[in-house]
């Protein structure tokens, strides 16, 4: 290429505007408008290389070869710690670096070779019909806001002057299914439930994190298609939140405007729309349309200089335009990628994933060293059902019939046998994956069986992208598919003690495996190392600690209609029926016991927050994790409010007979409460909060046999109108 060391937008000592400067005034409008796509031309003449601005990580570098694979990204989530999620999100900021300059040396500049990642995806889990549910980190929005905010502060790192990468919370706003619809489909939202339930998790990443990208969500909001908002991209994202970073379209979105929301009439008015609104770069090809707005008058070239200038000062502060020895990010080895050590870490996030949902009798542990063990399931022995989507590939991995085996003595038999597929009515008679008859056998001659069931991401996923979904993507019902449910019934009759291990990304309606199976273990889609995970704790070594990041409903009867965007209805916050397994729900080989719950004021005033102060006694036989969740209820709110919201939490680690002394803080937003127009309000009156293991409401007592310790406060004053 041409040697361009002496143009000043290539001296790292000048301040980063002038060096923007410099080269925008360097393009002409046609290389321009090229720069704007996620497909970026190089420029020869200025030295720029090509850059693919398309990666994904969403639970380890995804699409580029061989990486560390980590649980999915709900199955993160489960392990309500921001603290281990920022460590994996470390890890995997290092495996992306590592790679990127490795590419770089061998010149290759493709789609997922790049510094730019489209990661994480925010969006609140409120139906669990949704294929893309098991993307995100459940359906709260305090929990979405702090892992989130973990997240994106682990993938851009802490340097003062370079990103390590661009984190992109997605897809904002107010988007979760129907897939089928989601090209079309305009969510008609309220100002209450859009400040309350959907914004909040992007507000903390791009405030909180100064997350640099955000990605609008295909569908319309209240009329307008969010590439094209605006009201989302320029009132409430530029204006209100005050973001500086860029706007990348979803892939395709900004067609979408044209072809199917019927907004504008053509690519060129859509490309024009989208760029005016704020969109800085089409992942797509309307923005090949931008020549045309031009000369049609609907986009001027100061137009286009507003969203050059973020995209690269985006890759300024990424350092590709500076010698790599000024880049501490660029000496990351190639050898940490999928290394030991990041091995080790995936086997820690999966153990800490695990929800032990039921253990009548304490079946489990099992014992150690039984003679005879059945391991029987579609989900058993099946690789790819434990990586999710957007995944990369693992060095190796090992399926829960091969952590069995390699937890049990040699002197132990393990019987394994499919017994059915995922999917299909097929029975004895057709294929070797479809043998009822062989799973009996196998149950028949064991000592305790372990029933590995499910989903997999060819079920439930993106639109596209599952090549075994019955709706696009979502899920038509909550029950188990194909013949598993008739293949648990059958293993139940045998007779033998049985543990259901659920492989899956969402909630299932398993009301006969809770009523006639003793345990119960959800694993969600446990990454690399999850077989070896599930082995330690089904024999006790492990010791699950992990919650429910979403509900479990009962039937589809008790969730609103799927296109309904209203919260009333939907979640822990609003549910109006009792729960199969409620939220923030999870179960020990051990029992802690909370005391001693202190309040630092019983009366505050507006500008007060609350300290509260609480004791976690493990009182039981085995060291475990216990997550230790706050609650807030409004009991004297002049609006509808949620049932009570999580307002704190976190996972220690006690030894037997050991007890921590844990503190919180409860602030005036935590106090606040959201009104009918969308304002954020603290009003005086009365409030509960709750400390324990779950959340307060009747069936998480039920469940684990204990109420969360409470108090009652006041808030004195008047109402105050808080910043969002």
């Amino acid at each position: 290429m041409t040697d361009t060391s002496d143009f000043p937008f290539r001296d790292p000592d000048l301040p980063l505007t002038e060096r923007v400067a410099d080269l925008l005034a360097r393009l002409t409008a046609a290389e321009k408008g090229a720069q704007m796509l996620h497909t970026a031309p190089g420029i020869e003449r200025l030295g720029i290389p090509p850059y693919n601005w398309w990666n994904e990580c969403l639970h380890g570098v995804a699409r580029a070869g061989i990486a560390t694979v980590f649980p999915q990204a709900i199955g993160l989530a489960a392990m309500f710690s921001a603290e281990r999620l920022s460590e994996i999100a470390t890890v995997i900021s290092d495996e992306a670096r590592a790679k990127h300059h490795e590419y770089l040396r061998h010149g290759e500049h493709g789609y997922y070779k790049g510094l730019t990642y489209w990661t994480p995806n925010i969006n609140i889990f409120r139906d669990p019909r949704w294929g893309r549910g098991h993307e995100t980190y459940g359906e709260c929005p305090y929990l979405t806001g702090r892992l989130g905010v973990a997240l994106c502060r682990g993938l851009q790192g802490d340097h003062p002057q370079y990103l390590k990468l661009v984190a992109t919370p997605k897809h904002f706003a107010v988007h979760s299914g129907p897939e089928a619809l989601r090209h079309s489909f305009d969510a008609q939202v309220s100002p209450k439930d859009l400040r309350e339930t959907y914004l909040p998790a992007f507000h903390e990443c791009v405030r909180e994190a100064r997350a640099h990208s955000v990605m609008p969500a295909y569908n319309r909001v209240n009329g307008e298609p969010c590439s094209a908002s605006p009201t989302l991209l320029q009132r409430i994202l530029r204006e209100e939140w005050q973001f500086e970073g860029y706007v990348v379209s979803d892939c395709w979105a900004v067609r979408d405007i044209h072809e199917h929301h019927h907004v504008t009439r053509s690519p060129a008015e859509s490309a024009a729309l989208a760029v005016r609104a704020g969109c800085d770069l089409n992942c797509g090809c309307t923005y090949e349309h931008i020549p045309e707005a031009l000369a049609q008058g609907l986009l001027t070239e100061a137009d286009l200089d507003v969203c050059l200038r973020r995209l690269f000062t985006a890759r300024f502060l990424l350092g590709m335009f500076d010698p790599p020895e000024r880049v501490p990010y660029a000496q990351i080895p190639y050898e940490v990628n999928a290394s030991e050590a990041h091995r080790a870490l995936a086997l820690t996030a999966a153990r800490e994933s695990l929800v032990l949902l039921k253990n009548v009798g304490a079946l489990l542990p099992l014992s150690p060293n039984p003679r005879h063990i059945a391991v029987i399931g579609p989900n058993a022995h099946a690789p790819q059902v434990l990586l999710g989507n957007y995944h990369g590939t693992p060095a190796r991995s090992t399926t829960p019939l091969e952590g069995i085996r390699a937890a049990v003595s040699k002197e132990t038999r393990v019987w394994y046998a499919p017994g059915c597929d995922l999917v299909g009515e097929k029975t004895d008679d057709v294929g070797p994956h479809a043998n009822l008859s062989e799973a009996i056998s196998a149950a028949e001659r064991a000592e305790v069986v372990v029933l590995c069931l499910g989903l997999s991401a060819e079920i439930e996923g993106e639109q596209g992208d599952t090549s075994n979904s019955e709706a696009a993507g979502d899920k038509l019902h909550l029950n188990l598919t194909g013949l598993q449910q008739r293949l648990m019934e059958l293993v139940v009759a045998v007779g033998k003690p049985t543990v259901l291990v659920l492989m899956s990304g969402s909630a299932l309606s398993v009301n006969y495996a809770e009523a006639n199976i003793p345990a119960i273990l959800q694993a969600f889609y446990p990454g690399q190392e999850g077989g070896t995970a599930i082995a330690e704790a089904l024999f006790g070594t492990v010791n699950p600690g992990g919650r429910l990041p979403l509900t479990f409903p009962r039937s589809l009867e008790h969730v609103p209609p799927f296109a309904d965007y209203s919260m009333k209805g939907r979640t822990y916050r609003y549910l109006e029926h009792e729960p199969l397994f409620p939220f923030g729900f999870g179960l020990s080989y051990t029992r802690f016991e909370y005391r001693e719950l202190k309040l630092s004021k019983l009366e505050l005033d507006d500008a007060e927050s609350l300290e509260l102060e609480v004791t976690v006694h493990n009182v039981g036989a085995y060291a475990g994790d216990e997550v230790v969740q706050v609650y807030v209820r409004d009991l004297e709110a002049c609006v509808s409010v949620p049932h009570h919201s999580l307002r704190g939490f976190r996972r220690i680690h006690l030894s037997a007979g050991a007890e921590q002394q844990l503190r919180f803080t409860l602030s005036p937003h935590d106090l606040s409460l959201i009104d009918e127009q969308g304002r954020r309000v603290l009003e005086p009156g009365k409030f509960r909060v709750y400390v324990g293991g779950s959340q307060p409401d009747a069936r998480s007592v039920a469940l684990s046999g204990q109420a969360p310790l409470s108090a009652e406060f006041s808030l004195l004053g008047t109402s105050v109108e808080l910043p969002y």
